[in-house]
């Protein structure tokens, strides 16, 4: 992490919505025992890109400033091709869309052969000692008072319907 948030202090600093690309490596404590990027580590390797995506489009200093954390509030991962040990890639951040409470963040990695190897979409929150800071009051703290969310893409809206129907608390019938 600190590695990658040093390299982004560097990187040119981008809009609310633009990219951050940076790049990896598959080292030996990424795989599991098939020899593959761990879907577990992919989350974590995510990390990576998602904390200086804030740092170059503004956040992390408001966030900083205001004493305000950040929170991940959901997750969905599509995997499609196989990251192997000691192979490079290149991983794509950026901030999708926006509503009244959360952040919508998607990401991706690319291998070398220019095939898309996994792709997430998060649900993020700002936090105060008080809970969830409305995206407004964020945008405002950004001097982006003015600014309006991208529309929110048909498929994250669908995501978000089926998170909806989903029971909470789980698993209360195999109790």
């Amino acid at each position: 992490m600190a590695k990658s948030l040093w390299r982004a202090r560097k990187a040119p600093k981008i809009g609310p919505c633009g990219t951050y690309v940076s790049h990896h490596i598959c080292w030996p404590w990424d795989i599991d025992m098939w020899m593959e990027l761990n879907n577990g580590r992919t989350l974590t390797l995510y990390d990576l890109g998602r904390i200086p995506l804030a740092q170059v489009n503004g956040l992390m200093a408001v966030v900083r400033k205001r004493q305000w954390g950040m929170t991940m509030a959901g997750v969905v991962v599509r995997y499609r091709r196989r990251i192997r040990a000691f192979e490079r890639f290149e991983m794509r951040s950026r901030l999708l869309c926006w509503d009244e409470r959360f952040f919508y963040l998607e990401q991706s990695m690319w291998k070398t052969n220019g095939e898309c190897a996994n792709h997430a979409v998060y649900r993020a929150a700002v936090t105060d000692k008080n809970g969830i800071v409305r995206a407004a009051q964020v945008a405002e703290a950004m001097n982006m008072a003015d600014a309006t969310s991208p529309k929110m893409p048909d498929w994250v809206s669908k995501w978000l319907e089926a998170e909806d129907a989903r029971p909470w608390p789980p698993m209360q019938d195999a109790v």
